[in-house]
């Protein structure tokens, strides 16, 4: 399975738990998957439990290393500055994103974090990889969060 696949399942998964369906994977140099995850922030009360934050720190824990040279993090949606500042400390040497997020996004939108020049480690960076499929799951998510008047969160069974 590609690593977008994975993501994409792992997004799947989010939303089933009432979570913003973004799924991320990191991947070694020789492309074996190290960890993957997608959004657990309503589950865990924490705010930065981002699939690529959750992702990083267990691909990092996996690899007995603080920094992920070599490393691709694959995820569904542009990262936030947040997310993306994170794959700068943890130095990976790709990002591959699916939907671009011109409200929220902090690689080609918004903050730009890689464009700071306070930014110690830029990433080789590939936007829009099956955008459209990535952008479809975001926007079915909250096309269903506005028909139901829910927020984002666990659903009730």
């Amino acid at each position: 399975m590609n690593p977008m696949d994975i993501a994409l399942e792992e997004a799947r998964a989010a939303a089933a738990r009432g979570e913003v369906p973004v799924g991320a994977a990191v991947t070694d140099a020789a492309g074996r998957v190290l960890a993957r995850a997608g959004n657990r922030v309503e589950e865990r009360h924490d705010a930065s439990a981002h699939a690529e934050m959750l992702a990083l720190r267990a691909a990092a824990a996996a690899s007995g290393d603080a920094r992920l040279p070599g490393c691709t993090l694959t995820v569904t949606l542009e990262p936030c500055p947040m997310c993306a500042q994170a794959a700068s400390f943890f130095r990976v040497k790709r990002l591959v994103f699916g939907a671009y997020d011109s409200k929220g996004g902090g690689v080609d939108h918004g903050a730009r974090v890689y464009a700071a020049p306070s930014c110690h480690h830029t990433p080789e960076v590939v936007g829009g990889v099956r955008e459209g499929e990535c952008g479809a799951l975001l926007r079915a998510f909250f096309a269903e969060l506005r028909r139901s008047g829910t927020a984002p969160g666990p659903r009730p069974p």
